[in-house]
């Protein structure tokens, strides 16, 4: 009894043994779909109708409170220069504020005074609606104390339908593309596998720093805002036929 069990068991083992080590059995695969790959683009050209303008107030003096106190004052009349001229609340906001000692230098030599000083400042961001009177703006802050200017960026408020006919306009560009290359190749373009697409949106900016203190009201700022390029980039994969 004992003998035939071991004997079944030894059986039952060699046929496990020879099915996993037995090939599976073949399959066929479909065969891979061939691709072809294309990038499409579309363009918008927008004339901008809102900037951002970032205005700010440096203030250096030998004592913190009185470097804070000063800037404080001087940021406030950049302020209240800003509402004055028709800015509205909301698009007036603090992005900075900061406050740090230095050493002085004389500029002729290099070498240390022996002077600690403070740098305090204080930037806030500014919304403007009306491109006809950012030059003015601009005079206008600065003569209120802000003695720093940077990083003017213009955009447009709504641009919502031009980059959906840029899509649109570069998903038709890729089809072409896809179409003629087809063409030259001799087969079929079929259905679209993948599509992956980015907007690519050119902001100018100006760069400038204002002196502070008394602009010349007279003469506005020349600013001269041009006109913005927005560019849709799509990658489009079809099956080939």
């Amino acid at each position: 009894m004992k003998t035939r069990t071991i004997l079944f068991t030894a059986l039952a083992l060699f046929a496990l043994v020879v099915s996993a080590c037995a090939p599976a059995a073949a399959s066929s695969p479909a065969a891979e779909t061939s691709t072809l790959s294309v990038v499409g683009t579309g363009t918008a050209d927008l004339k901008p109708d809102i900037a951002y303008i970032y205005v700010g107030v440096h203030t250096e003096l030998p004592s913190a409170s009185d470097a804070m106190r000063e800037n404080n004052a001087q940021t406030q009349r950049v302020i209240d220069a800003l509402t004055n001229f028709g800015i509205d609340a909301k698009d007036i906001r603090t992005t900075s504020f900061s406050i740090w000692p230095f050493d002085k230098y004389d500029p002729a030599t290099g070498a240390s005074t022996g002077e600690k000083y403070y740098a305090v400042d204080n930037t806030v961001y500014v919304t403007v609606r009306d491109l006809d009177k950012l030059g003015s703006l601009l005079d206008t802050v600065i003569s209120a104390g802000a003695n720093t200017v940077n990083s003017i960026q213009f955009d447009v408020a709504d641009k919502d339908a031009a980059l959906k006919q840029a899509r649109a306009d570069a998903i038709a560009d890729a089809k072409t593309k896809a179409q003629e290359l087809a063409d030259a190749a001799g087969v079929s373009v079929g259905d679209i596998r993948s599509i992956t697409f980015a907007d690519s949106q050119y902001y100018p900016v100006y760069e400038g720093r204002g002196s502070g203190g008394g602009g010349d009201a007279a003469s506005a700022v020349p600013i001269n805002p041009g006109q913005l390029t927005f560019t849709v980039t799509v990658n489009v994969t079809y099956e080939l036929k």
